[in-house]
């Protein structure tokens, strides 16, 4: 019995040393794996998140993998290997996108050069990590190269060459076409325009697909028995024929009526020369043609001594006044006739400045929300991205900025752009 006895106790002693073990190891905090961040992977928490689809989500997260959007809500897990951002309650959105741009200044080589990389930073810094160039010098194709390369930092470039399509006398010598704009009054041609051969519209188009441009772009002004419907939609067609997509400049509500018979892709302006009628918005809407707003391009801005500048930064052109009121006129009628109504400036301001003007003039007609559905959503439809980029959902790129403020409440808190992620990339952080 004392042998049997001796033996129990030892195997308890045992038992007992084991167990005692084994919880030394699991408490041991000693032996805890630091897992490493991988910055692919991004986890935004505590945020008001404007998804771009017309929800709002307060206290939510957003998950971002490799580029992508994974998630997006309340109850969104965190990844242990996550880059955290704690937003702080400060407003999550999808990036800005600009429909309607001309960023080349001067000699096109110098810029590109010089100051291509300065450009492109305050696109960013502004919050666009999408930008149209509607018409630019060949030398944008090189800046989108570099940027999508890694060898540039800067937003998503689409760019647009320009076709003619009929031939107008010169204008008045000026700094900027607009000032006498041979679409206002008096100096809408009397005559028919002299029509550009099928051919040379065919090889310009060609020449477009061949360089690597998304677009073609033109310029329309109604001429009494012109050319422009029937040259404009060979123009579309054989864009088309090459998969690019066709866009126009039109601005009097006679030149967008005539248009839109060719059924280009998409309308660079809002119409701000005449008086749209109830009946002929809806007839634009109908065709499902987007339009980039272009409302604030002439509007008055101020120099340093608050003197009213045209958009050259000459002195106010005073016979462009009437758009000023006209166009966000026509653009409410288009809006309540249900088109695809985008963001665009058509300038060649610094994007902030040019973004808060644009925003001063929408303002006069939109709400905070129609102006949120218009710069996401819509953008993204009027630019053919809307599979990609405009709206914080699973499966679309990750472009995202996070502003100080809640434009919602306050509009111009879209100008309080704290931290631009692009692509899933952080581009812009002063958080």
């Amino acid at each position: 019995m004392k042998k049997l006895a001796s033996i129990l106790f030892c195997a308890a002693f045992f038992l007992s040393a084991c167990s005692d073990q084994s919880s030394t190891v699991v408490t041991d905090t000693s032996d805890t794996v630091d897992i490493p961040v991988d910055e692919s992977v991004i986890f935004i928490t505590n945020a008001h998140v404007i998804d771009g689809t017309g929800n709002v989500i307060e206290q939510g997260s957003v998950l971002i993998e490799d580029g992508r959007i994974v998630e997006v809500g309340t109850g969104v897990v965190e990844p242990l290997n996550a880059r955290v951002i704690d937003a702080n309650g400060k407003t999550v959105m999808p990036g800005f996108i600009e429909g309607h741009r001309h960023i080349i200044q001067g000699d096109p080589e110098e810029w590109l050069a010089n100051r291509a990389q300065t450009s492109m930073q305050e696109f960013l810094d502004a919050g666009f990590t999408t930008v149209l160039s509607a018409i630019d010098a060949p030398q944008i194709l090189e800046a989108r190269r570099m940027i999508n390369d890694g060898e540039m930092t800067g937003p998503r470039l689409l760019a647009g060459s320009f076709v003619p399509i009929n031939s107008l006398p010169p204008g008045e010598p000026t700094t900027d076409p607009a000032r006498t704009d041979v679409s206002r009054p008096p100096h809408r041609p009397t005559e028919p325009a002299g029509k550009i051969p099928d051919e040379v519209i065919i090889n310009a188009v060609q020449n477009a697909a061949d360089a690597g441009f998304d677009f073609t772009k033109t310029v329309v002004t109604v001429t009494p028995g012109g050319p422009e419907v029937e040259s404009l939609t060979l123009m579309v067609e054989e864009t088309h024929k090459l998969g690019l997509k066709a866009i126009v400049h039109a601005v009097g509500v006679v030149d967008t009526m005539e248009v839109i018979k060719a059924m280009p892709d998409h309308l660079v302006h809002t119409p701000h020369i005449g008086q749209l009628t109830e009946e002929q918005a809806q007839t634009i809407a109908d065709t499902g043609i987007p339009m980039a707003s272009s409302l604030g391009t002439l509007g008055i801005f101020f120099d340093e001594d608050n003197q009213p500048l045209f958009r050259d930064g000459y002195p106010y052109s005073w016979n462009t006044l009437s758009s000023v009121g006209q166009g966000p006129v026509n653009a409410r009628l288009l809006w309540n006739a249900g088109i695809t109504y985008g963001f665009g400036t058509d300038t060649s301001f610094h994007p902030r400045e040019t973004l808060k003007h644009e925003l001063k003039t929408l303002f006069l007609v939109f709400s905070e929300q129609d102006i949120i559905d218009i710069m996401t959503e819509h953008t993204a439809r009027a630019v053919f991205l809307e599979d990609e980029i405009g709206s914080l959902e699973p499966g679309k790129a990750a472009d995202v900025v996070i502003l100080d403020g809640n434009p919602l409440e306050d509009l111009f808190d879209l100008l309080n752009v704290d931290l631009v992620i692009k692509g899933g990339e952080i581009v812009v952080n002063r958080m």
